[in-house]
């Protein structure tokens, strides 16, 4: 009888195990017929923070335009600088459109009608604190907070956070719309791969401490541009995460924290995007199967 139970039991194991194996498989296997039907380049990263389920990598070592995700970045260095005394996120910074070309030194403006704010631009000549540049850079993209925060922490630095932080590829060179630069070919980079280590950074809180890891998150949280990964994900799920898109290029980094109190952290890049629209919604449908998948583990 002690047997019988001691077979029915390991019968039980190996078949729960089967099923879990095999609904991860259906998983990728849904994954990839998705993204074969996107005109494009896509890279993907996904990981299960509670490592019940094996991560899901894709091209994530295919280097891409960072477009705005380099702002999360650009966060990060801010608080870090904050921890080390160097500098106050409540101190007061002068407003300016004024900025230097890396290629020669020479200035450029921003064009308030190609950011995706203007409400930085209103403060032009007065100030701001830079936690209230830092809210515009991330919730709203604004482009104007990002190119004066990188010139007061500088991207070197930003940089060299980075890499002690566990990225390889990610590159900070600029701000943004330094047209000089760009038209050689210098631009911010990043991988899904490098995303991934720091979104998991934040949501670990393997960076800084708990309380800069937490307060990041809570900017992250108040993402203003939800059109992929969490488009079709239920309203009551968290979301932190941060998007970028340029010409042909959209991206998403995001870390999603389960109803049940699990989470998992989902990078979706994609370049030459012969569709903008039709590949940032096939992006989201994708976003919306892992969610189901990881929504489903704890029913």
């Amino acid at each position: 009888m002690r047997i019988n139970l001691l077979l029915i039991s390991l019968l039980i194991v190996v078949s729960c195990k089967k099923d879990k194996s095999n609904s991860f498989e259906e998983l990728e296997i849904s994954i990839h017929h998705q993204l074969s039907t996107i005109e494009g380049d896509i890279a993907l990263a996904f990981t299960d923070l509670s490592l019940e389920t094996p991560p899901l990598f894709i091209n994530v070592n295919d280097v891409f335009h960072a477009a705005s995700t380099m702002k999360v970045p650009v966060m990060i260095e801010l608080y870090k600088q904050q921890r080390a005394g160097d500098l106050s996120l409540q101190d007061s910074i002068k407003i300016s459109n004024q900025f230097t070309s890396i290629v020669d030194g020479s200035s450029y403006q921003l064009n308030i009608h190609d950011d995706s704010d203007d409400i930085v631009y209103k403060y032009i000549d007065n100030t701001l604190t830079i936690h209230e540049l830092i809210i515009a850079m991330i919730t709203v993209s604004s482009n104007l907070a990002t190119n004066i925060l990188i010139e007061l922490v500088s991207a070197k630095k930003v940089n060299e956070t980075m890499r002690s932080f566990g990225t390889t590829n990610m590159t900070i060179l600029r701000g943004v719309e330094d047209q000089k630069a760009f038209d050689q070919g210098l631009s911010n980079t990043t991988t899904a791969k490098d995303l991934n280590v720091i979104m998991k950074g934040l949501a670990l809180q393997s960076f800084l401490g708990s309380k800069e890891c937490d307060a990041m998150i809570s900017i992250l949280k108040q993402q203003k541009w939800n059109d992929m990964i969490p488009k079709y994900l239920p309203h009551h799920v968290d979301i932190a995460h941060k998007t970028g898109a340029i010409t042909g290029v959209h991206h998403d980094a995001a870390i999603i924290y389960l109803p049940n109190g699990g989470a998992y952290t989902l990078i979706l890049l994609s370049k030459n995007l012969k569709n903008f629209e039709k590949g940032t919604e096939q992006l989201a449908k994708i976003s919306k199967t892992i969610y189901d998948f990881m929504a489903s583990k704890g029913q």
